[in-house]
């Protein structure tokens, strides 16, 4: 019997993803199911924030999904975006996006090279003069509030998009061998999923300092996490499949 493993994301696209090269090479049955999913939110309850994106002068993005669920927020409330507006970014990939809805300059741009939140906050303090918006999840922390508020920096937050757990079918077997999660709102659904859950022998992945902190905190072992050797979800699948 293929050993079964729970990748909390969607499907690849493409069948050469090196996800499926592992699990043919292994023998493992990849079960790919985000344990979470975007939902946009209405201009109606934007408003009740009250909370205008007019008079700011630079927007935070910490992801794609930010900037989608913003500029297509700004377009429901009829927001015009000025040209001069600076974006500070997470990372240069969020901050490549950005071209999506708008004309991509470098010098409108700012990112990390580390792609770390905590990176950029020497960027921002450099524009201390910027007046910040940052667009969050539903399912945000403090951690960018007091940030911001501790280097001094003027700035606003506000929800601009939900993030909905989801829902695993009541008869649907939970027997994984390993789990993958990619951020700390995966953990938070599995135990909403399921409040019981004992990890006993079950492998845990996590990418990213929040995630494993997240899984630590929820009283999970992480047995697997991005290191120099394995760089990617698939290589780190490998090696859990290498032990069996």
């Amino acid at each position: 019997m293929a050993t079964k493993i729970l990748v909390s994301q969607p499907k690849p696209q493409t069948e050469k993803s090196p996800y499926f090269e592992v699990a043919q090479k292994y023998n493992l049955d990849l079960v790919f199911h985000p344990f979470f999913r975007i939902e946009p939110m209405s201009a109606k309850d934007f408003r009740q924030q009250k909370v205008s994106i007019p008079g700011h002068t630079a927007i935070i993005f910490t992801s794609r999904h930010a900037i989608d669920h913003f500029f297509n927020l700004c377009k429901e409330l009829r927001v015009t975006i000025p040209d001069d507006m600076k974006y500070f970014c997470v990372s240069e990939q969020v901050s490549l996006y950005i071209q999506k809805y708008v004309q991509y300059r470098k010098r409108k741009n700012f990112f990390p090279e580390t792609g770390r939140l905590a990176d950029l906050l020497p960027i921002m303090v450099k524009h201390s003069n910027e007046y910040y918006f940052a667009p969050q999840s539903s399912a945000h922390n403090d951690d960018m509030k007091n940030m911001l508020d501790g280097a001094g920096l003027k700035h606003d937050e506000a929800v601009m998009y939900y993030t909905v757990a989801n829902d695993f079918s009541p008869e649907e077997a939970f027997d994984y061998s390993m789990l993958v999660f990619f951020s700390p709102e995966g953990i938070n659904s599995l135990f909403k999923n399921f409040p019981n859950f004992e990890q006993k022998g079950v492998k845990v992945a996590c990418l990213g300092t929040k995630t494993v902190k997240a899984a630590e905190a929820a009283g999970l072992h992480v047995d697997y996490q991005p290191t120099p050797e394995l760089r990617s979800v698939p290589a780190i699948i490998e090696a859990f499949a290498k032990t069996l």
